[in-house]
């Protein structure tokens, strides 16, 4: 599956597509992101997916993880949000 990396600059309303897309086509998405303005768009783009698929009757669970990311040859910390729909 394919994870989508986050960044403090992504417009969560497209996140919150491609979640939607995912969601449907296996009711599953996985996030990654690294840093607080990263997360943040993230979790915005959840909650606006929520808003996307809930007409379905499809409610989506957010599971957060820590994730071991290497950016330039540095070992970071990042978080994996795992989005899955519960109907």
């Amino acid at each position: 599956m394919e994870t989508l990396k986050i960044s403090s600059k992504s417009n969560p309303n497209s996140v919150a597509g491609a979640i939607a897309g995912l969601v449907k086509e296996n009711n599953k998405a996985e996030m990654q992101a690294i840093g607080a303005g990263a997360l943040n768009q993230a979790v915005k783009a959840v909650a606006i997916a929520r808003g996307f698929v809930a007409p379905a009757g499809v409610d989506l669970v957010c599971i957060p993880a820590f994730a071991e990311v290497e950016v330039e040859g540095e070992n970071r910390t990042g978080m994996k949000l795992i989005i899955e729909s519960r109907k």
